[in-house]
């Protein structure tokens, strides 16, 4: 199963459209992450309905932030994409009756709620200021 990269590749996409002094287009965003423009554009639509960026039609058009970087954190963004569950692994439900299987359902189900809660608190933490920030960092330390 494929890991869903999204989160990290808007973040990517977010900081560098940060960096420009000119609107960023779907077709500059494509290549910079090995897609089709029509798969930016419908992600960053995404962004765009919450109002974390807006986009200009025409020659000179594009791609911006709408909200400074220090009030936009992960967790905006990754509710933004509209990421119900961060977690891959499921439960297996083929015998519902097996008092087993709802044992092993509700552990599981006790571990994964408690993981995604302290993850998603983790994501509501962190600003795009900060990652930014450190990029800046390791830019200047090379």
């Amino acid at each position: 199963m494929r890991n869903d990269t999204r989160l990290s590749r808007m973040l990517h996409v977010l900081i560098h459209m940060a960096r420009q002094d000119k609107p960023a287009t779907s077709d500059t965003m494509a290549q910079m992450l090995g897609t089709n423009p029509v798969v930016v554009r419908r992600t960053m639509a995404l962004l765009k309905e919450q109002g974390y960026v807006r986009s200009e039609k025409g020659h000179r058009g594009g791609w911006t932030l709408a909200k400074p970087l220090a009030d936009i954190t992960l967790l905006d963004i990754h509710q933004a994409l509209g990421s119900a569950s961060v977690f891959a692994i499921g439960l297996a439900t083929d015998h519902p009756q097996c008092l087993v299987e709802q044992a092993v359902n509700a552990a599981l189900t006790d571990a994964f709620d408690a993981a995604q809660s302290l993850l998603l608190e983790r994501l509501g933490d962190v600003t795009l200021e900060q990652l930014a920030n450190d990029f800046e960092g390791r830019f200047q330390a090379l």
